[in-house]
């Protein structure tokens, strides 16, 4: 982690950078999901490619969606609210070229610079990405999206102060074969390729909602994408777009961590804006360990029914399989059922860090960085997953915490809620880089905490 996260509290509005809260008492109530992070700011981007205005609803208000609107307006883009707070207006007739300090200043530790690429290319024929090494972008490469760009057409050149990018004979569709479906990517080719002359294929796509949401926000444009079986994507280049009017798809990783901390706090919590199909893998297995809940048309309400939680064996996986965002708020609840739980994390190397705290409040989490065979498995073992062993159920003693991540965070927040005594998380800044209001939100449901503010 950065030394830039030292006081993220400030950075994102919040009036301290630390809660203390009471654990024991049982979260209930209703909040509202709006727009998934993971959609929002990939749509921002998206207004680049647009000759006429576009409009988003459902905007969250979180650090990651102002990171990007200062990037949009760096680059020309005038960005107004509607009537509702929610919605936002981006009128992108003005892009211009950025100065590259100016945009090494507003990306701070955000990866969305590199999606900027392929519109930047086509609107005026030059990007540049800040340098995006070390602690920003961690083990996340960013190969895959030059990769791409240079399928396309693209001239690649590292400078010690980041990445320029050229595209002196203008970008061409291309034949591209992800070596692994990473929304990133596929993000980076959908943007480039809808304003490409010719036709693209993408093979070993993302397939996510976010990403069918985002191709359906490009199809509004004007672009041609079909999806085709087995993870192909074509895209017909056209000569222009136009803006777009969409409601963003609402956020899946928010919603889940809502429904973890109803689940281990023996709570009962309605999650409005949320939707059954996106959420199907999480619901499958929130039902077998135990939890119940209620599809209705506005939401879903999410409860501890009583009785034992029932220990689980989960791999994360790509869609349609169970997310990573999802594992680790669900690793608290797991921390209180009865027997032993894996978790078998294909996804990400290094997102089990968070366990030791977790385990310094009682906790009984094993971590095997090569992973556990098991015949049972479905998803395909990479070299670099790893696997956490749960065992339970163990009672939590409050302690102080300091949040190293974004889903790491809301899993300290959880584990504060069910602990014995009184528990201080610090730095919680980073949480709301992805959650929404999430002081008021902890206080529409009842949780016991003093915040400076």
């Amino acid at each position: 982690m950065s030394h830039d996260n030292a006081n993220q509290g400030a950075k994102v509005g919040l009036s301290s950078d630390e809660i203390i809260i009471k654990g024991g008492k049982p979260l209930e109530g209703r909040i509202e999901v709006r727009g998934a992070k993971n959609l929002v700011t990939k749509a921002m981007v998206a207004t680049l490619l647009g000759k006429t205005p576009s409009v988003l609803r459902n905007v969250p208000n979180i650090s990651d969606v102002r990171v990007v609107a200062g990037l949009l307006a760096l680059h020309g883009v005038l960005i107004t609210k509607g009537e509702d707070a929610d919605e936002w207006h981006f009128d992108p007739s003005n892009v211009e070229v950025a100065h590259k300090a100016d945009i090494d200043a507003h990306a701070g530790s955000s990866r969305i610079p590199i999606l900027f690429c392929g519109p930047l290319l086509h609107r005026l024929g030059e990007a540049f990405i800040p340098d995006l090494g070390g602690c920003r972008i961690g083990d996340r490469p960013i190969d895959f999206h030059l990769d791409a760009l240079r399928e396309f057409g693209a001239v690649v050149e590292k400078l010690p102060s980041g990445i320029s990018l050229t595209a002196p004979n203008g970008l061409k569709g291309a034949n591209i074969e992800l070596p692994y479906p990473s929304v990133g990517a596929t993000e980076q080719v959908l943007l480039t390729a809808v304003l490409a002359e010719g036709q693209t294929e993408l093979r070993n796509a993302a397939i996510e909602p976010e990403i069918i949401d985002l191709i359906c926000i490009l199809q509004k444009m004007g672009a041609i994408i079909s999806m085709e079986p087995n993870r192909v994507i074509f895209i017909e280049g056209v000569e222009e777009l136009r803006g777009y009017d969409h409601k963003a798809i609402f956020d899946r990783n928010e919603a889940a961590s809502w429904a973890a901390a109803a689940l281990a706090s023996k709570g009962d919590v309605f999650v409005g804006g949320v939707k059954q199909e996106e959420m199907m893998t999480f619901l499958n297995a929130f039902r077998k360990v135990g939890g119940d809940f209620d599809v209705q048309d506005d939401g879903i309400r999410f409860w501890h029914p009583g009785g034992d939680l029932k220990p689980v064996t989960i791999e994360t996986d790509v869609h349609p399989g169970f997310m990573t965002d999802w594992q680790q708020p669900l690793i608290v609840a797991l921390t209180q059922a009865v027997g032993k739980s894996t978790i078998h994390e294909t996804v990400y190397e290094d997102r089990f860090g968070f366990t030791d705290a977790l385990n310094k409040m009682g906790a009984s989490i094993e971590v095997h960085p090569d992973g556990l065979a098991d015949k049972a498995r479905r998803v395909k073992r990479r070299e670099f997953e790893q696997a956490a062993v749960i065992t339970g159920p163990t009672p939590l003693t409050a302690a102080d915490v300091v949040v190293p991540d974004l889903r790491g965070g809301f899993s300290y927040l959880i584990a504060a809620l069910i602990a014995d005594g009184e528990s201080k998380v610090s730095n919680i800044g980073i949480i709301a880089r992805g959650y929404e209001n999430i002081i008021e939100k902890l206080r529409l449901l009842g949780a016991d905490f003093v915040f400076e503010g």
